[in-house]
């Protein structure tokens, strides 16, 4: 059962969150395998952990839109993705051009010749005219050009540079389970503006989240993936004084959810033209378009086609006339 936990350290100014992602996860690689397409285990991993950092950030923000962790790069990999909607409604996919190694980590994936890049897309549902999307962007390296390995350094990377907030993050996925666990220093609010204390001013410095993130560093991937959330913080925190939030778990838990639809589709179809799509039809029969994300296939003949370019008012009645 996939389950979101949010917590406080009463008194210190440090918020976390903890992820497990279970049936959703596996609904996920199910569907895909299903297609006839799944991803090597290191891409199948990596999306894990896209998955639940995602869901940690859409749950930290409380963003009305959607939330795009996207990395591309010039490896095998040459796009991985993961899309959290406001109610945690998530979905993930990836597009690999190249043999991924059994062992490969983050740069041999997708940072080979260190042009990786790690955007975070911010869509407002109801954008407003000329609203474009909020979108940052960091390297695959940190500040001595060294190459990062994993997704939790690049994210905490991102973090501290779009929010000037210190972060830890933990991450891990196999093909059961995609756990993650955030660890935030709260922004300076209140009267530490009034005092002149700026977000930046505290980077690396406040001793609370220090020592909380110390404290979080000690877990290890298999501890995240194979613990409950509650044996997982009693073992980090048990000296902390925390509390915790009711748990979001049944109908508010993370979840599954895929936004294709067969109009979508058909909407995409008409950007092509009819020439073209007539083309397909004439050579193939049919148009099939499957969903990266979900695998889901939608079929379009040459009647579908005709109805897709025909202006609603001049469609013929259904058969029988209308009831």
């Amino acid at each position: 059962m996939s389950e979101l936990h949010k917590f406080i350290f009463e008194g210190l100014p440090v918020r976390g969150m903890l992820v497990r992602l279970t049936d959703s996860w596996q609904e996920v690689l199910r569907r895909r395998a299903k297609a006839g397409d799944a991803f090597p285990q290191p891409v199948r991993h990596l999306l894990g952990e896209m998955a639940a950092a995602g869901t940690l950030m859409q749950a930290n923000i409380k963003f009305n839109g959607a939330l795009v962790l996207q990395i591309s790069g010039d490896g095998p990999v040459k796009l991985a993705v993961a899309e959290v909607q406001p109610d945690l409604a998530f979905r993930a996919t990836a597009k690999v051009i190249g043999e991924v190694a059994p062992d490969a980590r983050l740069e041999a994936m997708l940072n080979v010749h260190g042009h990786g890049r790690c955007a975070i897309t911010l869509d407002p549902k109801d954008k407003l005219p000329g609203q474009q999307a909020y979108q940052g962007v960091v390297p695959l390296h940190g500040d001595r050009r060294e190459p990062l390995q994993n997704l939790s350094e690049v994210l905490e990377h991102y973090m501290l540079q779009s929010e000037q907030l210190d972060t830890r993050l933990v991450l891990a996925a196999n093909d059961e389970v995609a756990a993650g666990l955030l660890i935030q220093r709260l922004p300076v609010e209140g009267e530490g503006n009034l005092a002149g204390r700026r977000n930046e001013d505290e980077i690396g410095l406040n001793e609370a989240f220090n020592r909380i993130s110390h404290l979080t560093a000690t877990l290890t991937r298999g501890e995240l993936l194979t613990l409950s959330p509650d044996i997982v913080l009693h073992r980090l925190f048990w000296e902390e004084s925390l509390r915790r939030f009711e748990p979001q778990v049944g109908a508010s838990a993370p979840r599954f959810a895929c936004t294709c639809s067969r109009e979508r589709v058909g909407q995409m179809l008409k950007t092509l033209g009819r020439d073209e799509i007539d083309g397909i039809v004439v050579e193939q029969g049919q148009v099939e378009i499957a969903c990266d994300f979900c695998g889901t296939k939608y079929h379009f003949d040459a009647v579908d086609v005709g109805e897709l370019f025909t202006p609603a008012g001049r469609q013929p009645p259904p058969p029988g006339g209308v009831h």
